[in-house]
């Protein structure tokens, strides 16, 4: 029986090589041509936790995606030790392939401290019990697909995703680009809170860009019509958090242009606790006909 879920946190276990430099390793995908982009920033911030002290959480990253990532082959992440101070710890990671960067990142962690607060409300909109989730409305439409795509297109994920507002994924209608998902990992897991953190951040790099598509009428499906990669991914961890209980994702994109769609996330607990902030700045390159 698959265990999509101990698969990743068998990703997230990277290898330690040296006190500063880790070996992480790639699922094996033949459908993909490149790294995930949420793997690499997940690794990375496993990367930076392991040499930062336990009393210490991740509260933002920075990081630039430079070059695809080849999933044959080990990426080598390599952490720079920026500060160590009273209350924050920063960390810079550059994640390595074929003797270049692919990948670089900054961190910085902080010891918990009592302050003001106050939030925005999370969204009015519907909860993830009655709502199908992405297998289930992929499953659908499997057999519009060429065969070679059916098994990875339908296969069991690690993360459990259930759109409020799913556009259709063969024929898309130009649509607001403000979304909301709900998602989760796919089953109940006993782990540490900064490795919650890094399952976020995993998943963080899910559905994102897809919100600049969607007032053109466009989903990632369709290959011929636009390239889309991730450019940029910025995190902000707010509060705790305990992936493996239902979160809403509310995303939108206030630009597109250039070539690249700018996206903003904010990801809410059941509770409605805003417990992380993203912002993402995207590829999207209209593709020719080809005549």
């Amino acid at each position: 029986m698959t265990d999509p879920v101990g698969d990743l946190l068998n990703l997230l276990d990277i290898e330690r090589l040296e006190l500063d430099l880790f070996r992480g390793q790639s699922p094996d995908e033949r459908a993909s041509q490149r790294v995930f982009g949420g793997q690499v920033i997940a690794q990375s911030l496993v990367a930076a936790y392991r040499t930062v002290p336990e009393d210490r959480l991740c509260h933002s990253l920075h990081a630039y995606f430079i070059r695809p990532g080849d999933p044959k082959v080990p990426i080598i992440y390599q952490v720079d030790h920026a500060r160590d101070g009273g209350s924050f710890t920063t960390r810079r990671v550059v994640a390595v392939q074929h003797g270049k960067q692919i990948f670089n990142m900054a961190a910085s962690f902080q010891t918990n401290e009592d302050s003001w607060e106050h939030q925005h409300d999370m969204p009015d909109v519907p909860g993830p019990e009655g709502l199908k989730s992405l297998r289930e409305r992929r499953v659908e439409i499997v057999d519009a697909l060429p065969q070679a795509m059916r098994d990875e297109f339908t296969r069991e994920r690690d993360i459990e995703i259930r759109e409020v507002e799913p556009l259709d994924l063969l024929r898309p209608e130009p649509s607001s680009d403000r979304h909301h998902v709900w998602f989760r990992v796919s089953r109940p897991v006993n782990v540490s809170p900064a490795l919650h953190h890094c399952l976020l951040a995993y998943a963080s790099d899910m559905n994102l860009l897809s919100s600049c598509y969607r007032p053109h009428g466009i989903t990632w499906l369709q290959h011929n019509k636009l390239m889309s990669a991730s450019l940029d991914h910025a995190m902000w961890l707010h509060g705790p958090i305990q992936f493996d209980e239902w979160h809403l994702y509310s995303m939108d994109s206030p630009f597109a242009g250039k070539g690249r769609g700018f996206n903003r996330g904010q990801i809410f607990n059941q509770s409605g606790q805003l417990v992380a902030s993203v912002a993402q700045e995207g590829l999207v390159r209209r593709l020719q006909p080809k005549p």
